[in-house]
């Protein structure tokens, strides 16, 4: 089999999917201290970037650079050609590497506004998209898909190979199809034929929690790598982890205890000031759950750093609460 070649330089094929509201840029710093082969932005709406006045948000979100890790792709959506064009032009200006158009987002509003997953049900617009944002760009552009529209129209094999000839240097597939949203299970085996119709890497996306799942996802897809989401909610050393188990790169010190802390407490303040203070509270809460979760912390504990609105009695119950229960499982 001819190995296929990732369109930038990754240290593992192992990827942190794009989350709306969570691949910010602090999570993003912390999942790559521990190690990932790429990271990629939340989406980004093409038009918020283009006709919006810029905001620290905005600019913040396509800043491409993360510390020393530079394997960060920008996704951007929209319907419009034009826009797409324009967005990923300020994306390549402010240093991304590479360049994601997503059509694979579930979500009524995106839907709603024909982008995302609906690019889908009309292939002929999602190619015009994609001829306007290779032609406007330098860097490399990899598009982001679902199996489908729904299980009538499967249709991401001929999506792939038409948007392989318009210069596509790689896709992400996520095993379901719009109409499953997030239910079900992903259907890795689903994904072959999109491996089988393209001559560039193909990443599985779904339900990869660990490097079981990663490695099944590998076995019945055929894939170049594979793509993390949810399951590394509340544990950003996940990637690595994976990584290490499948390629043998280096393990990760799974942080515990005073260690844990710090570690969350440093990411809390990271979006405090990534946000401000206000914006940020809110933020914060759904990561800090998550940690709790995690390491099976008190849920009563949990349920008052979800109300608490002062900064500093959030830091002083950290420790407490990323407390394992002595009954957790």
């Amino acid at each position: 089999m001819t190995r296929k070649i990732f369109p930038i330089p990754l240290a593992t094929p192992v990827a942190l999917a794009p989350m709306s509201g969570i691949t910010d840029l602090p999570f993003r710093q912390v999942v790559g201290r521990f190690g990932a082969g790429l990271l990629v932005s939340e989406m980004i709406a093409s038009g918020e970037i283009v006709t919006a006045r810029p905001t620290r948000r905005t600019a913040s979100q396509a800043r491409a650079e993360i510390g020393d890790f530079a394997a960060t792709s920008v996704q951007i959506a929209g319907r419009d050609p034009d826009l797409m064009a324009q967005a990923a032009r300020i994306a390549q200006d402010q240093g991304a590497p590479m360049v994601d158009i997503n059509m694979g987002c579930p979500a009524k509003k995106v839907v709603g506004g024909a982008s995302g997953s609906a690019l889908m049900r009309d292939p002929d617009l999602a190619l015009r998209l994609v001829d306007a944002v290779v032609a406007a760009v330098d860097v490399p552009v990899t598009l982001k898909m679902r199996l489908g529209w729904d299980a009538e129209l499967l249709n991401a094999p001929l999506i792939a190979r038409r948007a392989e000839s318009a210069g596509i240097k790689m896709f992400t597939i996520h095993g379901r199809t719009r109409a499953q949203f997030y239910q079900g299970a992903a259907d890795w085996r689903a994904i072959k034929p999109v491996v089988e119709a393209v001559s560039v890497p193909v990443i599985a996306n779904g339900d990869i929690t660990d490097a079981i799942s990663a490695r099944q996802a590998l076995a019945l897809s055929g894939a170049a790598g594979v793509m993390v989401g949810r399951g590394a909610q509340g544990r950003p050393w996940l990637l690595a982890q994976i990584a290490a188990e499948l390629y043998g790169s280096q393990a990760p010190e799974v942080p515990s205890g005073a260690a844990l802390a710090d570690l969350v407490a440093e990411h809390y303040r990271m979006i405090l000031e990534f946000y401000g203070p206000e914006l940020g509270l809110r933020v914060a809460r759904k990561h800090l759950g998550w940690y709790i979760d995690a390491a099976h912390g008190p849920a009563d504990l949990r349920a008052m750093l979800m109300r608490e609105k002062s900064a500093e009695r959030v830091l002083a119950m950290l420790p407490a609460a990323l407390s394992p229960q002595r009954n957790a499982a």
